[in-house]
């Protein structure tokens, strides 16, 4: 077998491992039944994003390829702060929510 074959395959295989970990762990760490909802739909959402990237990735023909690791880098950054900011923006809502009942 091809060392390029075995080193993507156990690449990929290590990433996915990884983002299911950390889905796991983020689920896990949630603090109320709406953020963990919010982050279940977000990785669902970034697989998704994901899966169409590759699927991209692989399909389009050779200068469009590039164009798309650009759009990628762009895109996956950002969306990143957006998760973060709307967790923290939820978990904040949850905490005042909890004030005023008290």
């Amino acid at each position: 077998m091809h060392p390029g074959l075995i080193g993507g395959i156990l690449g990929g295989t290590i990433g996915l491992l990884g983002a299911v970990y950390g889905t796991y762990c983020s689920v896990k760490r949630a603090q109320t039944a709406k953020e963990r909802h919010f982050i279940l739909k977000a990785a669902a959402l970034m697989t998704l994003a994901l899966a169409a990237f590759l699927i991209l990735l692989l399909t389009l023909e050779s200068p469009w390829r590039f164009l798309l690791w650009g759009a990628y880098g762009i895109a996956l950054p950002l969306g990143i702060v957006y998760i973060n900011k709307k967790q923290q923006a939820i978990r904040q809502e949850e905490s005042i929510g909890n004030k005023t009942e008290s």
